[in-house]
C-alpha cells in the first residue's frame, strides 16, 4: 500500500517540526486539567477523606452515648450484654464505613480503557449522614458520583472537551508561522494526530483518506509514547507489551492504519524510545 511512499529531505524535517510542535497547544488548557491524575481532584479527595473521618468519629461517639445510657438504665449483668451487642454493631458498621472508603478510592483510579461496575458507588451515594448541625447530608455528592463513574481516564466530558481543544490551539499557532513553502503542511500535519481512520478522532472527525500519512504515522506513535511514557505525572506508565496490545485493539476497530501499525511493529520503532 506504501510501497511508492517516499518523503523528501524537506518532508523528514515537516514532519519532525510537526512531531515537536503538535502538542504546543496544550499552553492554552486549565493546568490542573492537563495534569490531573485521578477521576477526582487532589482537594475534592481530601474532604471526602475528612467527611469519612467524621463518620468514624460519628460512630464512635454514638456507640460511647449509648453505652452510658445502658449503664444509666441497667444492672451490672444486662449492661454487659447490652454493650458487649453494642460493641459487635459498631465493628460491623465500621468495617462497612471502612469498606464503602475502600470502594470510593478504586472508583477514583483512572483506567485506560473503559471499564467500571459502579452499582456499589451509587448505593454509597444513597446512604445520608447528619453533619454536626443537624443537617441531613449524602454520604457522596452528585458531584463526586459523577466524576467517581467516569468509565475511562481521569476526566469527563467538559475536560475531556478542554483537553481535546489543544489541537486547534496548536492548529492556530502553526497557521500563524511563516513556514516556508516545503514545510508549509506543518499545520495540517499537526492537526490531525488526534484523528482515526473512522471518524470518530477529534477535533474534526476527519477519515481515513482526509488524514495525511505523516498524520496516520505520528498517532500511532503519540498513543504508544501516551500509554508507555513513565515521565508524566498525572499517569503511570503501561508495560510496552499492553501499550502494544491497545494499539492492536485500535487497529481492529478500524482507528488506526494497520499497514503502518504492521510496519512500526516490524521495525520495532518502540523500542526506540527506551533507548533515548
Amino acid at each position: 500500500m506504501y510501497a511508492a511512499t517516499r518523503f523528501t529531505s524537506e518532508q523528514m524535517k515537516e514532519i519532525r517540526y510537526a512531531a515537536l510542535l503538535h502538542d504546543f497547544g496544550k499552553v492554552g488548557v486549565r493546568e490542573e486539567v492537563l495534569v490531573k491524575a485521578k477521576k477526582l481532584y487532589p482537594e475534592q479527595m481530601e474532604i471526602l477523606a475528612h467527611r469519612f473521618d467524621y463518620l468514624h468519629k460519628d460512630l464512635e461517639a454514638t456507640l460511647e452515648r449509648e453505652k452510658f445510657q445502658i449503664l444509666l438504665r441497667m444492672d451490672r449483668e444486662e449492661a454487659l450484654a447490652g454493650i458487649a451487642s453494642l460493641e459487635a454493631e459498631y465493628r460491623l458498621r465500621k468495617a462497612q464505613l471502612e469498606n464503602s472508603f475502600e470502594v470510593v478510592v478504586r472508583a477514583n483510579e483512572p483506567t485506560v480503557l473503559p471499564e467500571g461496575q459502579f452499582d456499589r458507588l451509587f448505593e454509597i451515594a444513597s446512604q445520608t449522614y447528619q453533619d454536626p448541625r443537624g443537617v441531613e447530608r449524602p454520604v457522596l455528592t452528585q458531584e463526586e458520583v459523577r466524576f467517581l463513574s467516569i468509565p475511562k481516564g481521569s476526566l469527563n466530558s467538559d475536560e475531556r472537551a478542554q483537553i481535546e481543544a489543544h489541537v486547534v490551539h496548536s492548529f492556530n499557532f502553526l497557521l500563524r508561522i511563516p513556514w516556508t513553502k516545503e514545510i508549509r503542511e506543518i499545520p495540517r500535519i499537526a492537526r490531525a494526530h488526534h484523528e482515526k481512520l473512522n471518524g470518530t478522532g477529534y477535533p474534526y472527525r476527519l477519515r481515513a483518506d482526509e488524514i495525511p500519512v505523516q498524520a496516520k504515522i505520528m498517532t500511532i506513535c503519540d498513543i504508544f509514547d501516551a500509554l508507555s511514557a513513565s515521565d508524566r505525572p498525572y499517569k503511570r506508565a503501561v508495560p510496552p507489551d499492553r501499550a502494544l496490545d491497545i494499539l492492536a485493539m485500535s487497529v481492529r476497530d478500524q482507528e488506526l492504519d494497520p499497514e503502518l501499525y504492521r510496519l512500526f511493529l516490524e521495525a520495532k520503532i518502540f523500542q526506540l524510545a527506551n533507548k533515548q
